[in-house]
């Protein structure tokens, strides 16, 4: 192509398009994120809805990325329809995911401290006028997928003492309970002179650093930093969207003695520049993707709640007849007093999207590293996003080992909703999918898809 940068002949003609709305709520708001109240009382920086639309031929997908807490099921949905509506891209092929800022309101009117309930009614709405507005303005576009590796800003929040069980500090610990996945995915879109238009960034950090529990603003926190930092490279048209990884366990605070920011603004700025370095770097050295393929998977996978036995009731009775419980006791108290899910099944939806060498994997919780590292593991893919609170959220997803341990993430029902095996299970269907899409399946294979579990491993907790 005359004038291209890049050498462009025998590429794919991928098209796409990409738009970015404010979603910040008006007034104060109610903040999701802690188990005690906390009210946005003033804007720092703006929340955003983002959308990034793929196109070759037929195939078409839609990623959006949401500056939310978690995805709610039922205005994820809504908004998937009125997509479908506007756009005619496939159900299949929308995959809706949040980045997990704590600085921003609830997204359930049933939750402890309910968002304003007309923004919350407005909300598909405007998910979906920004799919809309990519799907409606695409462009002549290469895709460039790269990767960098982080090891010094992350770090596994849990830790193994010497009695075998896991704790939420690094004090009075034997090491890590966990590893990190030091990946940086980053996708960059151009147009055919150069421009970047876009960038999707896949890593796995909690979205937790610029308030903390005494925060009394809304802020994107550090992935707003991120895409400024970005803009600041490429241009204002640079729309960065941050799709979060497995994080579950994944920390900003080091184990280490560090003279570095260790919250609030200063450590956003720093995670965010660090993180824009990176991903600028990724694409920068990458390669255009040359293959094309396309396929999707999006299922409903059966798994059991959690339900409260013996052993926990005496627990939580011996808890009540204490008069010094700590903050995640009170929280458990709580959480097990208004539990209703004993015996029920919960519905997962679990999403695989192909689109050239690259493979989407949505997953609708807070999921250990455990589990995105072994999806990379077995994915046909070269490149596999995996993305954590896609489409709605089962609370944390801990390896099946771990959820016998007791650390925070694997608590049941303070922070596990789920029995100990479902991530087994919702990644060994993930493995299934993937690699019935990239070998051109059109139905499941017939080893277990998506919604079949294999066997479950009995709970003891």
């Amino acid at each position: 192509m005359s004038g291209s940068p890049y050498d462009t002949d025998g590429l794919p003609q991928i098209r796409a398009g990409v738009a970015r709305s404010v979603i910040t709520p008006e007034g104060q708001i109610p903040m999701a994120g802690y188990f005690h109240e906390r009210i946005g009382a003033r804007v720092r920086d703006d929340l955003h809805c983002r959308a990034l639309v793929l196109e070759h031929e037929d195939c078409r997908i839609c990623i959006v990325t949401l500056d939310l807490i978690s995805v709610n099921r039922e205005w994820g949905d809504a908004a998937r329809e009125m997509i479908v509506e506007r756009t005619g891209i496939p159900a299949d092929r929308i995959l809706i995911c949040a980045t997990h800022t704590h600085t921003g309101p609830a997204v359930s009117s049933g939750s402890r401290w309910s968002p304003p309930a007309d923004w919350l009614s407005a909300l598909p709405g405007m998910i979906a006028d920004t799919a809309e507005a990519a799907a409606n303005d695409t462009f002549a576009a290469i895709a460039f997928p790269g990767v960098q590796e982080e090891c010094m800003l992350a770090s596994n929040r849990l830790g193994r003492t010497r009695y075998g069980d896991e704790i939420f500090s690094s004090e009075g610990v034997i090491g890590h309970a966990g590893p990190v996945d030091p990946e940086l995915l980053a996708l960059g879109i151009r147009e055919p002179d150069g421009t970047v238009r876009a960038v999707l960034v896949n890593y796995g950090m909690h979205v937790d650093v610029i308030g903390g529990g005494g925060a009394n603003f809304v802020s994107a926190d550090w992935p707003g930093e991120m895409e400024r930092a970005i803009a600041g490279v490429y241009g204002e048209q640079a729309i960065t969207l941050f799709a979060n990884g497995c994080c579950g366990d994944i920390n900003h605070r080091l184990w280490r003695e560090s003279r570095q920011p260790g919250e609030g603004e200063g450590k956003a700025l720093q995670m965010g520049r660090t993180f824009a370095g990176l991903a600028v770097a990724a694409i920068e050295v990458a390669e255009p993707m040359e293959e094309i393929g396309c396929g999707a998977r999006f299922d409903d996978l059966q798994i059991p709640y959690y339900t409260r036995d013996e052993e926990l009731m005496a627990e939580i009775e011996a808890m009540k007849k204490r008069d010094d419980l700590e903050y995640f006791e009170q929280a458990t108290i709580k959480r097990f007093e208004a539990w209703e899910h004993d015996g029920e099944v919960a519905d997962l939806p679990v999403q695989v999207m192909r689109f050239g060498d690259l493979m989407f994997v949505g997953l609708p919780g807070e999921v250990f590293t455990r589990w995105g590292l072994e999806i990379k593991h077995w994915s046909p893919a070269p490149w596999t996003f995996v993305i954590e609170l896609a489409n709605d959220s089962h609370g944390y997803i801990p390896s099946t080992d771990q959820a016998m341990r007791g650390g925070y993430g694997a608590k049941p029902i303070l922070s596990r909703r789920l029995i100990a095996d479902a991530g087994r299970r919702m990644a060994d269907g993930v493995q299934v999918a993937m690699w019935d899409i990239w070998e051109g399946e059109d139905t499941p294979s017939e080893r277990p898809r998506l919604g079949d579990g294999g066997s479950v491993v009995p709970e003891r907790d």
